[in-house]
């Protein structure tokens, strides 16, 4: 009998390392494809996943500056944050299939295996782009309101694919563009291949939790926008705020009709 896919999840969530959990999710999500693990969930998931000692985590006020323009420290600032936000997004997507897959079947626990596979190796990327900078991801200060987030969400599915895929990780689809600008202007053309890998993924796992918010509310017979924004008044602390990136939102199955209305 293979070992259960929620046994081979907890355990992901529970390395601590960064290195080896990228390297660990990639393989859950490659065994899961091969049929290596039996859709079972006979281990829950930790509240919290493992954390290396390092970067330090603080509160979201207390993190200091990234710095302007092109100087070292202010380019090593930004990979550093987007290091950590992949390495984050890692779990995220673990404990979706993990806590959720149970009741929402085989097809979720592919899907969100598959955007764990991929946010590790964003990762991977971005940690190699902190090398060849001088420089590796803990070296400086992070925060944790990406899983606070998730905690905050525990218990409803509903509740998870509106804030995590649908509010964080959408907005992720409207700052990336104006980052590859400075990419592009600043000749960094490395790292405007990094960030458009990136956002094109980022559409699809965007496209994959509206998708599945939607089924739940086919399911459920609860009409999908005002579900939404209900469970977004409720469980994200903060507003929405503009630009948006209307057509990567749209390709990612994200219309007006959900956001525009409580946009601050």
């Amino acid at each position: 009998m293979p070992r259960s896919v929620a046994v081979a999840i907890r355990s992901v969530l529970l390395t601590a390392d960064p290195v080896r959990k990228a390297m660990a999710a990639r393989a859950v999500a490659r065994d899961w494809r091969l049929g290596r693990l039996a859709f079972a969930f006979d281990a829950a998931m930790p509240d919290t996943p493992a954390r290396p000692e390092r970067p330090e985590l603080l509160p979201p006020n207390r993190m200091p500056k990234r710095g302007r323009g092109g100087s070292d420290r202010a380019r090593i600032a930004l990979w550093h944050a987007l290091a950590h936000i992949e390495f984050v997004a890692i779990d995220l997507a673990l404990d979706m299939a993990g806590r959720f897959g149970a009741r929402m079947g085989r097809d979720f626990v592919s899907d969100f295996l598959a955007v764990a596979a991929d946010e590790a190796m964003h990762f991977a990327l971005l940690r190699r782009r902190l090398h060849a900078l001088g420089s590796d991801y803990g070296a400086l200060p992070a925060h944790d309101g990406l899983w606070e987030a998730a905690h905050e969400t525990r218990h409803d599915v509903a509740a998870r694919l509106a804030i995590v895929p649908m509010v964080l990780e959408a907005r992720g689809l409207d700052v990336t563009p104006a980052m590859l600008e400075r990419m592009h202007e600043a000749g960094d053309m490395v790292g405007a291949r990094i960030l458009q890998r990136i956002l094109d993924d980022e559409i699809r796992h965007v496209r994959i939790g509206t998708m599945h918010f939607i089924a739940y509310c086919q399911r459920n017979a609860e009409v999908p926008e005002s579900l939404w924004k209900d469970l977004v008044a409720r469980h994200f602390r903060g507003g929405l705020k503009p630009p948006f990136n209307d057509s990567a939102r749209l390709a990612a199955g994200l219309s007006r009709d959900f956001y525009a209305a409580i946009a601050c």
